[in-house]
């Protein structure tokens, strides 16, 4: 690996990164996205089975957000990032940007809601708890701009440039939370874009592109921030296994490259999905007016007639002459 700008060369090892360092996936999160794919596969094929269409593209992209997620936390990536800061810079990014990204273009809410059957009269059921949840108030404030924009702004400053990123760093669960902590960030700042699932915070297509555009300078503010340190700015990664032979600084300016490239290019695929959102809805839009058109169409053209015979009539008459 060549870090530009200092000139540094390391070769790591593909499973073990030194003694007491091999592979191994994280349980918490293997079990986690094995869990999601087989209840996801569980909804999909009960909509099936009963005849209703479910587009297989949706399917993909749920697939692939999980499988980006095993690839950050059940590969060599999760012991590289415990040692190398641009490894976990790219656990952050993936975890918290494209994960999450590509499991709400996977509609797992609408699916949930159209799996689960309705209960009877009177009763309440696991999807009448759902859809409480979902008009409730504590979602309304989650996925409002001014908490989520707030919040994805202090997953990077609030916790890289204060002590609570060495604290955390120090334990298994410790990573583990943080790990989580960036996945429902994530989650919760482009489920209101997206637009994809059903959410109490539904803006029009421009307000949320704003929101969109909003937070991403400061992804990159922190990126530009990191290259530009001239010491190591997290104590964790301020003194790597002398077996790796990592450049601190080297690191360092990798892992704001890092940064600063997802803030980009997250930001375009999330923006190319809205524009096809958009047009998508005008079309739908276009379509019902012209049916309205056609329903009316008839009654339009009678009307007209009537008028047209009134004219006549009354220039026909004698009190006309």
């Amino acid at each position: 690996m060549d870090h530009s700008g200092h000139g540094m060369s390391m070769d790591l090892p593909p499973f073990t990164l030194g003694r007491g360092l091999e592979f191994s996936p994280d349980p918490f999160f293997l079990t986690g996205c094995l869990l999601a794919l087989a209840l996801y596969g569980w909804g999909v094929v009960r909509l099936r089975r009963r005849g209703d269409a479910w587009q297989t593209s949706r399917t993909v992209f749920f697939a692939t957000g999980v499988l980006t997620i095993m690839l950050a936390t059940c590969t060599g990536l999760n012991d590289y990032g415990m040692v190398m800061f641009s490894v976990h810079m790219v656990q952050h990014m993936i975890i918290s940007m494209v994960s999450p990204i590509l499991l709400l273009l996977g509609a797992p809410v609408t699916l949930t809601l159209r799996s689960l059957p309705v209960a009877g009269r009177g009763r309440t059921g696991p999807r009448e708890l759902l859809l409480n949840l979902l008009q409730s108030r504590y979602i309304r404030i989650v996925t409002h701009p001014a908490f989520t924009i707030p919040l994805f702004i202090a997953s990077l400053y609030g916790l890289y440039f204060t002590p609570l990123f060495d604290f955390l760093m120090e334990s298994t669960l410790g990573h583990l939370a943080m790990m989580v902590h960036f996945l429902i960030t994530g989650l919760v700042f482009f489920w209101p874009i997206m637009g994809v699932d059903p959410g109490p915070h539904r803006p029009g297509y421009v307000m949320r592109m704003l929101e969109l555009f909003a937070g991403m300078p400061f992804h990159a503010f922190f990126g530009i921030a990191l290259m530009m340190g001239s010491e190591p700015l997290v104590g964790a990664y301020a003194s790597p296994p002398a077996s790796l032979g990592i450049d601190v600084m080297s690191d360092q300016n990798a892992a704001g490259g890092i940064a600063w490239a997802f803030s980009e290019i997250p930001s375009v695929l999330v923006l190319i999905a809205l524009v096809y959102q958009w047009n998508r809805s005008e079309e739908r839009s276009a379509r019902r007016t012209d049916r309205a058109a056609d329903r009316d169409g008839d009654k339009d053209l009678e009307a007209y007639n009537a008028y047209l015979a009134s004219l006549h009539a009354r220039d026909g008459s004698p009190g006309a002459r």
